[in-house]
This record gives C-alpha cells, sequence and structure tokens, in this order.
C-alpha cells in the first residue's frame, strides 16, 4: 500500500500508526465475563487478584496454550475450576465491544491512505475469531500477534520484529497503547509513542500531526483491565 507523508513538525514525518488492539480498539477487560459469574464484585476481585491473574494471562500472550494453563490452574484450585475454564472458554465474553471512537480513527486513517499496523498482545487460540468477529481487524496493512511470536510487550524484541518485518523506521512510526510500560518501551527504540487515554485524546493528538479531522467524533474511552 502507497503511504502518504504527514509532517508533525520541521523534522519529522510520521509515514506509520501502529495500534494496540485491547484497551484502544476493543473494550477489553476480564470483568466484563466475570460479573455475569459472580453475585458481588468482592468475590470476583479476590478471584481475579488472587487466581486468574493478569501474572498468570501473561503467559497466554507468550503462547502457552490457553487449554493447558487452565487445566492446570483447575487442579490447584479445584473448588474455583468451573471459573477457571471460563477464561478459556468464554473469552469473547471479556470483550465489551468495539471502542467506536477509535475504530472511526482507524477508518480516517485508512481513508486518508495512513499505513496502519496492529501490535498486540494476544493468546494464539484467541485472535483468529476475534478478527473474524470484528471486521475493521482486517483492515491493517500488517499484525504481529505475541503469541505467534513468542514474546510480548513490553519487551523490546517484539518491537524491533515489528520494524523489520514492514519496514518501519523507528522515527516516522507513531506507536499507540493504553500501557504506559509498553508506551515507555516503545519510544527506547525511537519510536513515536504516545499513551491512548480515551479516543477524543487520541483524536485530537492525531489532528495536531495533521493525520486525522481534530474535532471529536463519536468517541469512547478506553477500559482497561
Amino acid at each position: 500500500m502507497i503511504s502518504q507523508t504527514y509532517r508533525v513538525h520541521s523534522e519529522i514525518k510520521i509515514h506509520a500508526v501502529v495500534f494496540d488492539l485491547g484497551g484502544v480498539l476493543l473494550d477489553w477487560n476480564p470483568r466484563h465475563l466475570y460479573r455475569k459469574l459472580f453475585a458481588d464484585e468482592r468475590g470476583m476481585d479476590h478471584f481475579l487478584d488472587q487466581i486468574c491473574t493478569l501474572q498468570w494471562h501473561d503467559a497466554h500472550d507468550r503462547g502457552v496454550a490457553v487449554e493447558r494453563s487452565c487445566a492446570r490452574m483447575a487442579e490447584l484450585h479445584p473448588e474455583h475450576a468451573e471459573l477457571v475454564w471460563a477464561w478459556g472458554r468464554r473469552s469473547e465474553e471479556m470483550i465489551g465491544g468495539p471502542i467506536e471512537g477509535t475504530v472511526e480513527i482507524l477508518r480516517e486513517l485508512k481513508a486518508r491512505r495512513v499505513s496502519c499496523y496492529a501490535l498486540t498482545n494476544m493468546e494464539a487460540e484467541t485472535f483468529p475469531r476475534r478478527r473474524a468477529r470484528y471486521e475493521f481487524l482486517t483492515w491493517f496493512d500488517g499484525t504481529v500477534v505475541s503469541a505467534f511470536e513468542g514474546v510480548a510487550k513490553p519487551d523490546l524484541e517484539i518491537f524491533r520484529r515489528l520494524l523489520g518485518r514492514f519496514g518501519l523506521r523507528p522515527e516516522t512510526t507513531l506507536f499507540i497503547d493504553d500501557s504506559q510500560r509498553n508506551v515507555d518501551a516503545a519510544a527506547r527504540l525511537g519510536i513515536h509513542a504516545l499513551r491512548f487515554e480515551s479516543s477524543e485524546q487520541l483524536r485530537r493528538y492525531l489532528g495536531s500531526l495533521g493525520l486525522v479531522d481534530g474535532d471529536s467524533g463519536p468517541g469512547s474511552s478506553s477500559s482497561a483491565a
């Protein structure tokens, strides 16, 4: 695809925009699922803080099979086995829906022929289902999924693979993520990086660069786990 060049200021041009998915384009939060399974927030919070934690989930993003991981955790916590298995078997219920304001920004960038990529920490089993479910995930010029790489953000290696695979230059690439540590990692490689707070904030920022219309669209803010 032909990439149009946009001037950020007199010395910097952005050729490509890279999106995180969960928390930027998709409202991913395990609580969307587990609120259906717990009668009270306190019990849910204990389960997610002590059993099916984000630290435990990190292995899935690095390629560990969710089925195997859930089986092991269910053995360790048989009293919560059904809840543990729900993590893998009902994972699509962790998606509250698209963050529509960001989807609209992606649509506008593509209409303006800006090259767009995705860099996501996601399970190997989950990504194909979500790509089939949400048509806008097919709009990217390229996507790097952590589980297929065996390495995940904020490891610098996954950013290097993104740059090398698609021939991107750090100084002309903008990376958008809702995690500060991922933004900091990208910046260490010289990539322009923005921490996502809301689609309105993102639109204002991209508008200031001349990449999109700076007027607020039908935005929706991020919902992080």
